[in-house]
C-alpha cells in the first residue's frame, strides 16, 4: 500500500441518531505537515447537540448481552482489517507519524476486543444476611444497570480513534446512549468510526456524532438535561470548567500530566535512556502520560545525559507519511511554537540545549535540555511536545520523591532502579495514579485502570472495566432466602 497517497478531501455531515446532518457554517480541518485542507465538518450549534440528546433519550436501549458483544467483536474486526485507512487518516487530520497512527489503530482493536469480552459477563454481587446476630435467612444481590440519562463525551485531539473509543466501547457494552464532540481538531477519524460502528449493528440512536467548536456550540454538551454524565479528556483549565459548570451530574475528569521518569544510581542507564527517549517522544510527545521530566540522581546524570543525546539523535523527524519517519509534527504550528519559547527560557535560567529545538512550522524535532532548572516553565507546567527535559537531582530518594512530587499533577511516572527498598517507597509515597517500574509512565492495557490525583483528573478512572462501572448504577434487591 502506498503510504503516501493522499487521503481524498472529505466533505462530513454529523451523525445524529445516524442521520447525516450538515450546516451553513463549517469548520476546516488541516493537515498539520504541509497545511493542506484534509476535510471539513459542521459547525454544530446548540440546537443541534439538543437534538441529538433528546433522540437518544428517546431511546431504549434492549440489546442482550451477547448482542452487545457481537457489535464490539465486528467493530474491532472492521478495525483490524481497515487499520491502514484509519492510520492514514489519523495522520491526515494529525500530523502522527505513520508508525504512531498503525500503533493506535491497533490499539484501538483492543478496546473493543477487551469491552466485547467484558459485555458478556455478569459483574453481579450476592452477599449473605445471615452473618451477624442481627441478621435474617435472606440473600442481597446487585447488577448494574445502564444510565437512565445519556452520556456526554468530549474528547482531544491526540487520540483521535482510542480517546474515542475508550469512550464508546464500555458504554456499549452497558447498553448505554452516548452523544460524541471529537475535538474540532481532529473530527474525521471519530465521524468514519462511528460509521463502523453502525455497520457493525449499533442501533443509530445509541450514538451521535456532533461536531464543531465552543464558539459555535456554548455549553450545550455540558449543560443538556438529558446529560447525566460528562466524561471529558483534555486540559485541566476545560476540565475545571467543566467541573464547575456541570450541575448536579456525573463528571469524569482525565486531565493533564507531568510525567517523571526517575533513575536512580542502579539503574541500567542504556536502558533507562532508551525509555526516557521513547517515552518523551512517542505521539510526537502529546500524550498525557509521555516523559516530562526525568528525574536524574546526580552520581549517574553525565553519563545518562550522554546516552540520551545518542539515542535522540537517531530519531527522524519529518513527514509524517513516510513510513521512516519516527516522529511527526505537533498538531500546529502555535504549540510547537510555545515549545521552542519554552526550551529558550529554561536555557535563559541556565538549563544546556543539546540537541533539537529547531523547529519548522509544526513540525519540532526531539530536542534534549539538560541541567533544567527544576522551577523552569518548560517542567513546571505539561510541555505537550517531543521535548526531553533532565532534572538532575541529589543522591537522596527522599528528595527525589520531593522533587516528583512538587508539581500540580499526579498522572503516572516510571522508575527506574533494582533495589526493592527505592520501589516500595516509590509505590508508596509518590503522589501518582501510576508507578510502573521499568517501564515508561504511559504503559498500560486497554483494560486496566488509569487516571491521577491533584490536577490530572477526577471521577472514576478508565480503563474499559473502570469505564462500565462509571457508566452504570448498581442496583440492589434482595430475597427471602431460606436455610
Amino acid at each position: 500500500m502506498n503510504v503516501q497517497a493522499k487521503p481524498p478531501l472529505r466533505r462530513e455531515a454529523m451523525r445524529i441518531a445516524g442521520r447525516k446532518v450538515t450546516t451553513d457554517e463549517t469548520v476546516e480541518v488541516f493537515n498539520p505537515w504541509n497545511g493542506q485542507l484534509v476535510g471539513t465538518v459542521p459547525a454544530a450549534r446548540p440546537e443541534h447537540v439538543r437534538d441529538a440528546f433528546a433522540r437518544a433519550r428517546a431511546f431504549t436501549p434492549k440489546l442482550t448481552r451477547y448482542e452487545r458483544q457481537q457489535i464490539l467483536l465486528r467493530t474491532a474486526e472492521a478495525l483490524r482489517d481497515r487499520k491502514e485507512e484509519f492510520a492514514r487518516l489519523i495522520t491526515a487530520e494529525s500530523g502522527l507519524c505513520w508508525k504512531d497512527s498503525l500503533y493506535e489503530a491497533s490499539r484501538a482493536y483492543d478496546v473493543y476486543s477487551f469491552a466485547a469480552q467484558l459485555a458478556i459477563l455478569d459483574d453481579g454481587e450476592t452477599y449473605a444476611c445471615d452473618i451477624s446476630p442481627m441478621g435474617k435467612r435472606r440473600k442481597i444481590f446487585t447488577m448494574r444497570v445502564p444510565l437512565s440519562g445519556v452520556i456526554s463525551a468530549i474528547t482531544p485531539f491526540n487520540h483521535p480513534l482510542n480517546m474515542v473509543s475508550h469512550k464508546l466501547a464500555p458504554a456499549i457494552a452497558t447498553n448505554n446512549r452516548v452523544v460524541l464532540k471529537p475535538t474540532e481538531l481532529t473530527p474525521l477519524t471519530a465521524l468514519a468510526l462511528a460509521d463502523v460502528l453502525y455497520e457493525a449493528g449499533l442501533p443509530p440512536e445509541m450514538l451521535s456524532v456532533v461536531t464543531g467548536n465552543p464558539a459555535s456550540m456554548g455549553d450545550a454538551m455540558i449543560t443538556d438535561p438529558d446529560a447525566e454524565l460528562i466524561t471529558f479528556t483534555g486540559s485541566v483549565r476545560v476540565g475545571k470548567y467543566i467541573a464547575a459548570k456541570a450541575g448536579y451530574r456525573r463528571v469524569v475528569l482525565e486531565l493533564g500530566g507531568n510525567d517523571p521518569l526517575i533513575v536512580m544510581e542502579d539503574a541500567d542507564l542504556d536502558k533507562a535512556a532508551e525509555l526516557a527517549v521513547q517515552g518523551a517522544t512517542k505521539n510526537s510527545g502529546q500524550r498525557c502520560t509521555a516523559v516530562k521530566r526525568i528525574l536524574v540522581v546526580e552520581s549517574v546524570a553525565e553519563e545518562f545525559s550522554r546516552l540520551v543525546l545518542v539515542k535522540a539523535r537517531k530519531l527522524v523527524a519529518g513527514d509524517p507519511m513516510d513510513p521512516t519517519v519516527d516522529v511527526g509534527t505537533v498538531i500546529h504550528e502555535r504549540a510547537a511554537s510555545e515549545f521552542e519559547r519554552r526550551v529558550n527560557d529554561a536555557v535563559a535560567q541556565g538549563a544546556r540545549l543539546l540537541h533539537g529545538n529547531d523547529r519548522r512550522g509544526a513540525l519540532y524535532p526531539p530536542t534534549v535540555v539538560d541541567h533544567v532548572p527544576h522551577d523552569a516553565e518548560l517542567v513546571r507546567e505539561e510541555t505537550f511536545g517531543p521535548v526531553i527535559p533532565i532534572l538532575r537531582c541529589p543522591n537522596d530518594i527522599a528528595e527525589v520523591i520531593r522533587i516528583s512530587n512538587s508539581t500540580a499533577y499526579g498522572l503516572s511516572s516510571g522508575v527506574c532502579t533494582n533495589r526493592l527498598d527505592y520501589v516500595t517507597r516509590f509505590v508508596n509515597e509518590l503522589e501518582v495514579g501510576t508507578v510502573n517500574v521499568w517501564e515508561v509512565p504511559g504503559y498500560r492495557i486497554e483494560m486496566s485502570p488509569f487516571g491521577g490525583v491533584k490536577d490530572s483528573g477526577l471521577g472514576h478512572k478508565e480503563g474499559v472495566v473502570e469505564a462500565m462501572k462509571s457508566f452504570t448504577t448498581i442496583r440492589t434487591y434482595s430475597l427471602p432466602w431460606p436455610a
